[in-house]
Protein backbone atom coordinates (compact mmCIF):
# COMPACT_ATOMS: atom_id res chain seq x y z
CA UNK A 1 0.00 0.00 0.00
CA UNK A 2 2.77 2.43 0.89
CA UNK A 3 4.60 1.54 -2.31
CA UNK A 4 1.49 2.22 -4.41
CA UNK A 5 1.13 5.69 -2.94
CA UNK A 6 4.81 6.51 -3.47
CA UNK A 7 4.99 5.50 -7.14
CA UNK A 8 2.87 8.33 -8.55
CA UNK A 9 5.01 10.84 -6.67
CA UNK A 10 8.11 9.44 -8.33
CA UNK A 11 6.44 9.30 -11.75
CA UNK A 12 5.38 12.95 -11.71
CA UNK A 13 8.49 14.46 -10.11
CA UNK A 14 10.61 16.67 -12.38
CA UNK A 15 13.60 14.68 -13.64
CA UNK A 16 16.76 15.65 -11.80
CA UNK A 17 18.83 15.24 -14.97
CA UNK A 18 16.83 17.74 -17.04
CA UNK A 19 19.13 20.58 -18.03
CA UNK A 20 18.65 23.79 -19.97
CA UNK A 21 19.93 23.42 -23.56
CA UNK A 22 23.29 25.13 -24.18
CA UNK A 23 21.84 27.42 -26.84
CA UNK A 24 19.64 29.16 -24.26
CA UNK A 25 22.67 30.54 -22.40
CA UNK A 26 24.23 31.67 -25.70
CA UNK A 27 21.09 33.50 -26.81
CA UNK A 28 20.72 35.15 -23.40
CA UNK A 29 24.09 36.83 -24.02
CA UNK A 30 22.86 38.31 -27.32
CA UNK A 31 24.90 38.90 -30.45
CA UNK A 32 22.85 36.75 -32.84
CA UNK A 33 20.54 37.39 -35.74
CA UNK A 34 17.50 35.13 -35.35
CA UNK A 35 15.91 34.45 -38.72
CA UNK A 36 12.41 33.17 -38.06
CA UNK A 37 10.23 31.61 -40.68
CA UNK A 38 6.67 32.87 -40.22
CA UNK A 39 4.37 30.76 -38.04
CA UNK A 40 1.99 28.04 -39.29
CA UNK A 41 -0.18 29.08 -42.24
CA UNK A 42 -3.55 28.14 -43.70
CA UNK A 43 -2.58 25.90 -46.61
CA UNK A 44 -6.06 26.18 -48.14
CA UNK A 45 -5.11 29.74 -49.15
CA UNK A 46 -2.87 30.58 -52.10
CA UNK A 47 -0.53 33.46 -52.86
CA UNK A 48 -1.58 35.82 -55.63
CA UNK A 49 1.58 37.94 -55.69
CA UNK A 50 -0.44 41.01 -54.68
CA UNK A 51 1.65 42.38 -51.85
CA UNK A 52 -0.91 44.43 -49.92
CA UNK A 53 -3.95 42.21 -50.54
CA UNK A 54 -4.51 40.04 -47.45
CA UNK A 55 -7.26 38.04 -49.21
CA UNK A 56 -4.78 37.17 -51.95
CA UNK A 57 -2.16 35.70 -49.61
CA UNK A 58 -1.59 32.58 -47.52
CA UNK A 59 -2.15 33.86 -43.99
CA UNK A 60 -1.54 32.54 -40.50
CA UNK A 61 -3.96 29.87 -39.32
CA UNK A 62 -5.39 29.78 -35.80
CA UNK A 63 -2.64 27.24 -35.03
CA UNK A 64 -0.06 29.68 -36.37
CA UNK A 65 -1.28 32.52 -34.18
CA UNK A 66 -1.17 30.19 -31.16
CA UNK A 67 2.30 28.98 -32.14
CA UNK A 68 3.68 32.53 -32.41
CA UNK A 69 2.11 33.50 -29.08
CA UNK A 70 3.57 30.42 -27.35
CA UNK A 71 6.98 31.00 -28.92
CA UNK A 72 7.02 34.69 -27.98
CA UNK A 73 6.06 33.88 -24.39
CA UNK A 74 8.65 31.09 -24.15
CA UNK A 75 11.46 33.33 -25.39
CA UNK A 76 10.47 36.04 -22.90
CA UNK A 77 10.42 33.56 -20.00
CA UNK A 78 13.76 32.09 -21.11
CA UNK A 79 15.27 35.58 -20.89
CA UNK A 80 16.30 35.77 -24.56
CA UNK A 81 16.66 39.51 -25.30
CA UNK A 82 15.20 40.73 -28.59
CA UNK A 83 16.23 44.14 -29.86
CA UNK A 84 15.42 45.16 -33.42
CA UNK A 85 12.52 43.29 -35.05
CA UNK A 86 12.33 43.35 -38.86
CA UNK A 87 9.79 41.62 -41.08
CA UNK A 88 8.80 40.83 -44.62
CA UNK A 89 5.73 42.83 -45.70
CA UNK A 90 3.84 39.61 -46.57
CA UNK A 91 1.06 39.36 -43.98
CA UNK A 92 1.97 35.92 -42.59
CA UNK A 93 5.40 37.28 -41.71
CA UNK A 94 4.37 40.73 -40.47
CA UNK A 95 1.58 39.22 -38.35
CA UNK A 96 4.08 36.79 -36.82
CA UNK A 97 6.54 39.63 -36.20
CA UNK A 98 3.88 41.73 -34.45
CA UNK A 99 3.19 38.86 -32.03
CA UNK A 100 6.90 38.22 -31.45
CA UNK A 101 7.61 41.94 -30.87
CA UNK A 102 5.18 42.03 -27.93
CA UNK A 103 4.01 45.60 -28.61
CA UNK A 104 7.36 47.00 -29.76
CA UNK A 105 7.78 48.51 -33.26
CA UNK A 106 8.42 46.25 -36.25
CA UNK A 107 10.49 47.44 -39.22
CA UNK A 108 8.62 46.05 -42.25
CA UNK A 109 11.07 45.77 -45.13
CA UNK A 110 11.32 44.39 -48.65
CA UNK A 111 14.75 43.04 -47.63
CA UNK A 112 12.96 39.93 -46.31
CA UNK A 113 10.18 39.53 -48.88
CA UNK A 114 9.05 36.15 -50.25
CA UNK A 115 10.04 35.21 -53.80
CA UNK A 116 6.39 35.28 -54.97
CA UNK A 117 6.42 39.00 -54.22
CA UNK A 118 9.96 39.94 -55.28
CA UNK A 119 10.40 41.80 -58.56
CA UNK A 120 14.11 40.94 -58.57
CA UNK A 121 14.84 37.58 -56.90
CA UNK A 122 18.69 37.83 -56.92
CA UNK A 123 18.43 41.30 -55.36
CA UNK A 124 16.05 39.93 -52.70
CA UNK A 125 18.56 37.18 -51.82
CA UNK A 126 21.36 39.75 -51.60
CA UNK A 127 19.21 41.92 -49.31
CA UNK A 128 18.52 38.98 -47.00
CA UNK A 129 22.23 38.14 -46.94
CA UNK A 130 23.05 41.72 -45.92
CA UNK A 131 20.41 41.66 -43.17
CA UNK A 132 21.96 38.47 -41.74
CA UNK A 133 25.39 40.07 -41.53
CA UNK A 134 24.40 43.13 -39.46
CA UNK A 135 25.44 42.79 -35.82
CA UNK A 136 22.69 43.49 -33.27
CA UNK A 137 22.88 46.08 -30.51
CA UNK A 138 25.16 44.74 -27.76
CA UNK A 139 23.33 42.47 -25.35
CA UNK A 140 20.42 41.82 -27.71
CA UNK A 141 19.51 39.59 -30.63
CA UNK A 142 17.96 40.91 -33.84
CA UNK A 143 14.81 39.09 -34.96
CA UNK A 144 14.15 38.84 -38.69
CA UNK A 145 10.81 37.31 -39.71
CA UNK A 146 10.61 36.07 -43.26
CA UNK A 147 10.24 32.98 -45.39
CA UNK A 148 12.09 29.79 -46.28
CA UNK A 149 13.00 31.95 -49.25
CA UNK A 150 15.26 33.95 -49.04
CA UNK A 151 16.88 32.27 -46.01
CA UNK A 152 17.88 29.11 -47.87
CA UNK A 153 19.61 30.82 -50.82
CA UNK A 154 21.07 33.51 -48.55
CA UNK A 155 22.87 30.89 -46.45
CA UNK A 156 23.76 28.81 -49.52
CA UNK A 157 21.87 25.69 -48.47
CA UNK A 158 18.91 23.78 -49.79
CA UNK A 159 16.27 23.61 -47.04
CA UNK A 160 13.19 21.40 -47.12
CA UNK A 161 9.98 22.05 -45.24
CA UNK A 162 11.23 19.51 -42.66
CA UNK A 163 14.62 21.25 -42.37
CA UNK A 164 13.07 24.67 -41.76
CA UNK A 165 9.39 24.28 -40.82
CA UNK A 166 7.02 27.15 -40.20
CA UNK A 167 7.90 28.82 -36.90
CA UNK A 168 11.54 27.64 -36.97
CA UNK A 169 14.41 30.00 -36.19
CA UNK A 170 17.82 30.00 -37.82
CA UNK A 171 20.42 31.14 -35.29
CA UNK A 172 22.98 33.20 -37.20
CA UNK A 173 26.21 34.73 -35.93
CA UNK A 174 27.00 37.90 -37.91
CA UNK A 175 30.58 38.37 -39.10
CA UNK A 176 30.67 42.06 -40.12
CA UNK A 177 31.12 43.72 -42.45
CA UNK A 178 29.49 41.27 -44.84
CA UNK A 179 29.59 37.73 -43.50
CA UNK A 180 27.84 35.38 -41.11
CA UNK A 181 27.75 31.75 -40.01
CA UNK A 182 24.70 29.64 -39.22
CA UNK A 183 24.97 28.24 -35.71
CA UNK A 184 21.86 26.03 -35.76
CA UNK A 185 18.20 25.82 -36.66
CA UNK A 186 15.71 25.57 -33.78
CA UNK A 187 12.12 24.47 -34.25
CA UNK A 188 9.37 26.33 -32.44
CA UNK A 189 8.64 23.14 -30.49
CA UNK A 190 12.25 22.93 -29.28
CA UNK A 191 12.16 26.51 -28.00
CA UNK A 192 8.80 26.07 -26.31
CA UNK A 193 10.00 22.78 -24.74
CA UNK A 194 13.12 24.49 -23.35
CA UNK A 195 10.83 26.82 -21.43
CA UNK A 196 9.55 23.77 -19.55
CA UNK A 197 12.90 22.20 -18.55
Amino acid sequence: MILRRALPLIAFAAPAWAAMPDWVAALREGGFVLYMRHAITDRSQADSGRLFDRAGQRNLSAAGIAQAQALSAAMARLGIPIGLVRSSPVFRASDTAAIMARGRPVDVTMDLVADDYAADVPAAIASARRALSVAPVTGTNTLLVGHIFAFAPAIGRSLTQQDFPEGAIGVVRPRPPSGFTVDRILTADAIIAADHT
